[in-house]
């Protein structure tokens, strides 16, 4: 089956197999979803397709199958939630956490990134510098900047930060 052949068959028969693939499951979204992923693997195999070996008998039977194989993992996956139920009540995030995102917000996006990936994903700093591709010096640069942003916005003092003595040095 050509490029054009396949073209003419899909826009004759997709809504006709939609029909009654819709009629087979009961949700349109459905039918329309199993019937264009039966007409992708066709599409795969149209050199083969003869327009005298019922090709759409061959993509509704496809359909058909993709439909009950997902009808059968929604069933298992029911099944898994109704065994495993979740908590009767689930605590909402903290004031202190609101106040960290609200925080993080006020941050500049390169800043951000930084805080949220060295701190939050427990990335190294080379690591940071690796993934956003940023020197490291701009890393450590950007993860003080922030850090100092947030203590200042969260009210917090910078208590693991070293106190500088005068000229410089660290005590």
């Amino acid at each position: 089956m050509t490029e054009d052949e396949f073209d003419a068959f899909y826009a004759a028969a997709f809504p006709r197999l939609t029909g009654q693939l819709y009629a087979f499951t009961g949700d349109h979204g459905e039918a329309q979803d199993v019937v264009q992923e039966a007409f992708v693997r066709a599409w795969d195999r149209r050199k083969s397709f003869l327009a005298d070996s019922a090709p759409e008998a061959w993509i509704r039977t496809v359909a058909l199958r993709l439909a009950v194989s997902r009808w059968r993992r929604a069933r298992r996956w029911l099944e898994l939630v109704r065994r495993h139920t979740p908590p009767e009540s689930t605590p909402g995030p903290g004031p202190e956490h609101a106040a960290l995102v609200a925080a993080l917000r006020q941050l500049p996006q390169a800043q951000r990134l930084a805080i949220v990936l060295h701190h939050l994903c427990d990335l190294s700093v080379e690591q940071v510098a690796s993934e956003t591709g940023a020197p490291v010096g701009t890393v450590k640069a950007r993860l003080s900047r922030g850090r100092a942003a947030l203590a200042k916005q969260l009210g917090t003092d910078e208590a693991d930060e070293p106190v500088r003595k005068e000229g410089g040095r660290v005590g």
